[in-house]
């Protein structure tokens, strides 16, 4: 692939997956809010309980078999049959599984309700599945626009059932139909969209070749899912409902911003990457501007919404919800790690070095456990302010291999950021010193969503930051197309 056809590839992959990512993210945040002022904390709480042995079940089911197809050049018609056939087997199994040890998981948090939940939660494994080789073909081809259609289907889908659910008032029951009619819908597009049909093929040669390769993503797939959600479960044994309520939707709103862009730069160049993997000027290229473009892109946000938090959440919320605002302010502290650290690790998984993916990720399990161990008695904030620290420390340590590979690492990375920390400090003081004389909610809402941007758009082009030509460059383009 040419140079010209490989920016222009990345250029319309990280615009299509900038659509899918950020329309998908602003409707189910439309349907969130609207949820939220329907329902009470504890709902979201009770599902919140069995985040974790969703995302476990999924993690093997993918096994990191659609990355190794990806990152594979050579591929075969078998090699995506075989795909097929793997997930439907291991999703039926986890579902059976989950459906036979719901009594034990409602035993577990004292919550009778979660058995049924359980149950029929543990549905849209099967329905993801059947889509898993659809979605890998199409992030193959690039064909971003494809996935952005169907996920922008399944969230209007799930997002539309699950808010008329709650106002014909089924409570929680409501969250479990918008996931499941979301599933559903999506995946239905997505084997419309791919055109592709399996067939029934399985070949060990081929399986044994992809999980060689995958397994080393499953065993740090199924290690970051244990990591991301083991506060839920301690929560959910030694606290309240309501309170792994607030912690549940305090994650989901930071992740409204933090995990789109991480979401954004990895489907869209993670393929790209694994395309110029051997050329190294290429690939520290494309792998510096996006730390340097992740880092313009939501520092500035993470501060607003720390900023703005207590008016976003009485305004849109409501004030039943007002214990939310100290675990916002913390929480969005750590996100703002998040895209450079997945961007680190993606380079691994890029190059087809999965086996240090793992190692890094393992390397992260005793600060955790101590995290875990100081934070945990001590509250629900506690717990969120450990997350920030760890954060910082966790891109540390992801930024080392590829530093010690490509010369990129940590210090150099943390350089590069450096100008936008400026312009966003400079947005701060502004915002704050507005908040401080301004009492009004609706006002300082308003004021701050304008004033903020701005603010900073202005002084990251006093500062001619390359990074503000090159969004507004391609905003011209195509705005031309």
């Amino acid at each position: 692939m040419q140079n010209t056809s490989i920016k222009l590839a990345a250029t319309k992959g990280i615009f299509w997956s900038a659509v899918d990512k950020f329309a998908v993210q602003f409707g189910q945040f439309i349907a969130s809010i609207i949820l939220a002022r329907i329902l009470v904390p504890e709902d979201f709480g009770l599902i919140g309980m069995l985040t974790i042995f969703i995302a476990l079940s999924q993690t093997f089911i993918e096994s990191g078999l659609n990355i190794g197809l990806i990152q594979r050049q050579d591929r075969k018609e078998v090699d995506f049959s075989t795909l097929f056939v793997f997930n439907l087997a291991v999703s039926s199994f986890f579902y059976l599984l989950l459906f036979l040890s719901a009594p034990f998981i409602a035993s577990f948090f004292e919550q009778p309700q979660l058995t049924n939940l359980a149950r029929m939660l543990s549905l849209s494994l099967l329905i993801n599945a059947f889509a898993i080789v659809q979605r890998t073909k199409l992030t193959i081809a690039v064909d971003f626009k494809s996935i952005a259609k169907s996920n922008v289907i399944g969230m209007l889908s799930g997002g539309v059932c699950g808010v008329l659910a709650a106002i014909n008032g089924y409570e929680v029951w409501s969250l479990v139909v918008q996931i499941l009619i979301g599933s559903f819908a999506s995946s239905v597009s997505l084997w419309f969209f791919s055109n592709w049909v399996p067939s029934i093929a399985f070949s060990r040669k081929s399986f044994k070749s992809l999980f060689g390769y995958g397994s080393k993503l499953l065993a740090a797939g199924l290690y970051a899912q244990i990591l991301n959600n083991v506060y839920t479960i301690c929560l959910g044994k030694f606290y309240s409902t309501v309170s792994l309520g607030y912690y549940t939707r305090a994650k989901s709103f930071a992740d409204i911003a933090a995990g789109t862009i991480t979401s954004i730069l990895q489907q869209a160049t993670f393929p790209i990457l694994a395309i110029v993997q051997h050329d190294k000027e290429k690939l520290v290229s494309i792998y510096s501007r996006m730390i340097r473009m992740s880092a313009f892109v939501i520092i500035p946000p993470m501060t607003l919404i720390a900023l703005l938090a207590k008016p976003i959440v009485v305004i849109v919320l409501t004030e039943k919800w007002i214990s939310l605002i100290p675990l916002l302010q913390w929480i969005v502290f750590s996100r703002v790690f998040l895209p450079m650290s997945a961007i680190n690790l993606n380079l691994l998984n890029a190059i087809g070095r999965s086996d240090l993916f793992l190692k890094v990720d393992l390397s992260k399990l005793p600060f955790t456990v101590l995290a875990m161990i100081i934070t945990i008695p001590l509250g629900v904030k506690a717990i969120v302010i450990g997350h920030v620290v760890t954060s910082a420390l966790f891109f540390v340590f992801n930024a080392y291999l590829p530093g010690k590979l490509y010369g990129y690492g940590a210090i150099r990375q943390i350089k590069d950021t450096l100008p936008f920390i400026v312009a966003t400090i400079g947005m701060s003081i502004l915002v704050y010193s507005m908040i401080y004389f301004i009492e009004n909610l609706v006002l300082q809402l308003f004021l701050g969503a304008i004033l903020g941007p701005i603010t900073y758009l202005f002084i990251c082009w006093l500062l001619k930051l390359e990074e503000l030509k090159e969004v507004w460059q391609l905003f011209l383009k195509l705005k031309k197309r």
